[in-house]
């Protein structure tokens, strides 16, 4: 989860450069992002392609349609001015330099009166680009209709009309949320989709231009009912096969017959290694009919090393036919072995839409089931965490199969639902590097809220942002928002539309009390279309007034895991020499690590020490403290004509956020550099620094206490005397939040420490595995492996004393902490952290050849398979925290507002009074039994997505790692 308070304004310069002549040939490509009626403003992007000989200089002109449309003093990626309705670009030292085929993004921001037409065309140092418009294509489609029905197995026919103004039309894709369900390239543009499954569906048509530009539709939903009529139920039709084993999907009929069927499956088309395990037929009688019966598919044993794929036919007569796509997990490129044959189970049973993973759009929710209050506050939100998560299940699949498309695929569904496109950060270009943002306090209770803005406390400097942009051409920031309302459950929608899902949403804000049972729901882009009078801002910050504005905010160990995740497929990829298919993907994740330095620094860019708001602002890099923070953030007025925007890190820094591997990756792995002019520089001296930060905190018996802070209770109030200090930071034993503490969940022992032995394994780095010598010892000595296969793992843990004293050195590591102590205060057998831990044991001992480890990563791996059910591996969990449910949540006196479903937020609401929906949630009864006293806490077995890959990804590395 993650906490911030912010509010800032800024501005920019700019500075001219003088054209060059050249021959030119250009493509533009001109989009605009508008609001208002009658009048209004926009936001302009316009990519500039160089399709001629190579520019040292250019200059972009172009003429405004009406006299209604002004640039406002306000672009970015070039210097901007207008005189009368002609516009003027000319580039800017870093991307002046275009080479044939090579393309520079910039724009501005405008107001408009009357119409906002585009621009008719476009010249480039005074010759006209594309011969017209320069454009891209139009594309809308036609069929299916918004809110159109069907009846499952569907056969949706889509159809679309696309135009091209300046050109023509290479081809329009067809999408189901991410994933491409075909092509077309001529006109009538369409594609049969077929036996479709009952669910919700969000279809979109892409049009490509010959010039290579873009248009995606607007999407449009249909919903595919349970079947009326006698149909074949098959599930799951997408399924992946060890070699030289087996794998099974089910069949069953929708409707009792009124007499015998047969169903026969045979193959269609493709590999035939894999064929039908056993009788290709299955009996349904009047009786049975609704009772899956198995059909396995058997991959043959043999010597090549591709990842053979068929399509097998599930058929009787007077059914409809429905197909299975099966794919080969081939032993040559996997390995074949009983641990990844249970990877390959696992990876089908997420994938299995019956299983309920992954939304209609394809996006990972954050569990399967819906009541769920932990970080998220509802099971069908998403985190960044499952994202990367995602990630790193497709990553092992390309290790297991070969296949790297669902890995692109993964990466691809991330930046288009969890990274904020240009339009959801529209007001960038006003962002004043030498004032990031303004000041406001956190404090420790949440009564203490709204906090004041005070202008008064001095703010340290941006080091960064110039060379960012000067590397990517752009002022948007590159980086995970951490939650995501994917059902639109509260209804917020896209900026107040109420209706757009997934839709951005934010909740902790008001500092280290407020628990997930105290928050309240906000929007991340807040029109005042919901919530108060001020939208919900009123709730956080105090000011004099308030300005409509899109915020966000990133949790850096999800990043910083989709980095790591980057390493391993692109060193799994090389291998198996197809580095070539995810390189695009690959310097995708160094841009994001290259922005993730922002969790480098201080909140308000304030120098480490800081004991006071009046402590000394950073200047350069001085405010960076090289570790990955609680959070960074940023945002800005959702109105141009508003002109401020705002970034900041966290002086909060958590021993569990730690990525001392990612860090190595970033400043080691070429493919993986950052293009900035200091990114990988920054990111090795955070490797030591991380190591150092570790070893600090690391108690007598070898488990990693919390952390440091530069801003003690959130205001920069001077922290208890004896408390030591690293860099500058003081200990904390529970940094960022206390209820519950932060620090007392081994899952953040777990994960941390994977990273380390991650780093050790492929590096050997001796501080890593000095750290990891006393960690596994200490972590074997609290697990027990029970005779029938059962486990147990650390839980809870209490902590006491404190680091032996202060450490600032930039070279080596600081001493042992005889005086800090970690007490294991129970156990359990949570699923998600019994595979983390196993991952750290078994890279671990695979580097130093740790017997024991090896053995306990095993043990725990078979211990957590008995823990199977039809949807993955769960264990039961008494939710006894479920009474807090009816907890307050405190809204200042007077304040009153409403929830986008009508519930009330005033000083009487409570946690489930503004969540109304939870009480049609199914599992409500039994909450509510609890909270009425008349029945026991409820036990869930919960099934969330990142433990069921942590489990899957062990499994895979197992069989890696020892085959």
């Amino acid at each position: 989860m993650a906490t911030t308070l912010v509010l800032v304004a800024s501005a920019t310069t700019a500075v001219a450069a003088s054209p060059a002549q050249a021959a030119v040939a250009c493509d533009v490509q001109y989009t605009a992002n508008q609001w208002g009626t009658g009048q209004g403003g926009f936001t302009a992007s316009i990519t500039l392609k160089n399709t001629g000989d190579p520019l040292t200089s250019w200059s972009l002109g172009f003429d405004f349609p009406t006299t209604g449309q002004k640039y406002t003093p306000n672009g970015w990626g070039a210097n901007w001015s207008q005189s009368g309705t002609r516009v003027t670009a000319t580039n800017m030292p870093w991307n002046g330099n275009l080479a044939t085929g090579a393309s520079t993004n910039i724009g501005f921001n405008g107001t408009w009166t009357g119409t906002n037409p585009k621009p008719a065309s476009f010249s480039v140092n005074g010759v006209t680009c594309g011969g017209g418009t320069g454009t891209a294509p139009t594309v809308s489609l036609t069929s299916p209709t918004a809110g159109q029905t069907y009846t499952a197995p569907a056969t949706v026919a889509i159809a679309a009309n696309a135009a091209d103004a300046d050109g023509t039309v290479a081809k329009v894709d067809f999408y189901q949320g991410t994933t491409l369900l075909g092509t077309d390239t001529s006109s009538p543009y369409g594609y049969s989709w077929t036996n479709v499954a009952a669910g919700s569906y969000s279809i979109t048509a892409r049009a490509t231009d010959n010039a290579g530009l873009t248009t995606t539709s607007s999407p449009v939903g249909i919903t595919v009912s349970p079947p009326t009529g006698p149909a074949l139920v098959v599930s799951p039709t997408t399924l992946s096969v060890p070699e030289a084993g087996t794998a099974s999907f089910g069949v069953s009929l929708s409707q009792a017959p009124t007499s015998n069927v047969t169903v026969s499956i045979a193959r269609a088309s493709g590999d035939t290694d894999l064929t039908v395990s056993g009788t290709a037929t299955r009996t349904f009688t009047p009786a049975n009919w609704n009772t899956a019966q198995n059909v396995a598919i058997a991959a043959a044993n043999d010597t090549d090393t591709t990842s053979g794929s068929a399509v097998f036919r599930v058929s009787a007569t007077g059914y409809t036919p429905v197909d299975v796509t099966v794919s080969e997990a081939d032993d040559d490129v996997g390995g074949n072995n009983q641990y990844v044959q249970r990877f390959v189970e696992l990876y089908n049973e997420l994938h299995d839409p019956a299983n309920g993973y992954f939304s209609p759009e394809g996006v990972p929710y954050h569990s399967i089931e819906t009541f769920m209050v932990e970080a998220p506050d509802h099971g069908h939100e998403t985190t960044s965490e499952a994202y990367s998560y995602y990630l790193w299940l497709e990553a092992t699949y390309g290790q297991v199969t070969g296949d790297w498309t669902k890995f692109n695929n993964a990466w691809a569904s991330m930046e288009k639902y969890i990274i904020p496109a240009t339009a959801d950060q529209p007001t960038n270009s006003f962002y004043n590097a030498s004032k990031p943002a303004t000041y406001a306090a956190e404090y420790n209770t949440i009564n203490s809220y709204p906090s004041q803005i005070d202008s008064g406390v001095s703010v340290g400097t941006d080091p960064i942002a110039g060379e960012l942009q000067s590397a990517y051409g752009t002022r948007d920031i590159y980086g995970m928002h951490w939650l995501l309302d994917v059902d639109n459950t509260y209804g917020f929608g896209r900026c107040g539309d109420g209706t757009t899902k997934p839709a951005y949403i934010n909740t902790y804000q008001r500092g280290p009390e407020e628990s997930v049972f105290e928050t309240i729901p906000q929007p991340s882009c807040d029109t005042f279309a919901h919530g108060g009078t001020n939208g919900y801002l009123d709730l956080f910050i105090k000011d004099a007034s308030y300005a409509k504005q899109w915020k966000y905010t990133n949790a850096p160990d999800a990043d910083a895991r989709a980095v790591q995740v980057a390493y391993w497929a692109q060193t799994w990829a090389t291998a198996q020499g197809k580095q070539s298919q995810i390189s695009a993907t690959v310097a995708k994740a160094a841009k994001m690590g290259d922005y993730l330095r922002y969790s480098m620094y201080d909140k308000y860019f304030k120098q480490p020490g800081c004991t006071s708001p009046s402590c000394p602002a950073g200047t350069g890099k001085n405010a960076s403290n090289y570790l990955l923070s609680w959070y960074y953030a940023w945002g800005g007025a959702t109105d141009a004509s508003a002109g401020w925007a705002w970034r900041i890190g966290s002086s909060h820094n958590h021993s569990g956020y730690q990525n001392p591997f990612a860090a190595w990756a970033l400043s080691n792995v070429a493919a993986l550099r950052p293009s900035s002019s200091t990114g990988a520089a920054d990111w090795s001296t955070s490797l030591t620094r991380q190591l150092q930060f570790y070893t600090w905190l690391q108690s007598a018996e070898g488990a990693i206490a919390g952390g440091a802070t530069n801003s003690w209770e959130g205001h920069y109030a001077a922290p208890p005397s004896g408390l030591p200090k690293f860099h500058g930071m003081t200990y904390d034993w529970q940094p960022v939040y206390h209820d519950p503490p932060s620090n007392q969940w081994f899952g953040f022992q777990a994960w941390t420490m994977e990273r380390v032995a991650e780093l050790y394994n492929v590096t050997g780095n001796a501080d890593a595995k000095a750290l990891l010598d006393k960690w596994v010892t200490w972590a074997l000595a609290n697990t027990t492996i029970g005779a029938n296969g059962s486990y147990q793992i650390p839980s809870t843990l209490r902590w006491t004393g404190q680091p032996a004293g202060n450490f600032s050195a930039t070279t080596g590591m600081p001493p042992a902490n005889p005086g800090l102590h970690v007490t294991v205060v129970d156990h359990t057998q949570d699923v998600g952290v019994a595979g983390s831990y196993a991952k750290v044991l078994m890279y671990y001992a695979a580097r130093a050849n740790h017997t024991q480890a090896r053995d306990t990563a095993k043990a725990l791996l078979d211990g957590v398979w008995l823990n199977r059910d039809a949807k993955g591996v769960s264990v039961p969990e008494t939710k006894t925290d479920y009474n807090r449910v009816d907890d307050a949540v405190y809204v200042p006196a007077g304040w009153s507002g409403e929830m986008p479903n009508g519930d009330a937020i005033n000083s009487n609401s409570t946690f489930i009074s503004i969540r109304s929906f939870y009480r049609n949630d199914p599992d409500w009864p039994r909450v509510q039994s609890f909270l009425n006293g008349t029945g026991p806490a409820p036990v869930f077995n919960y099934h969330r997505f990142w433990a069921q890959v942590d489990v899957a990804v062990a499994l895979a590395e197992y069989g890696r790692l020892f085959p």
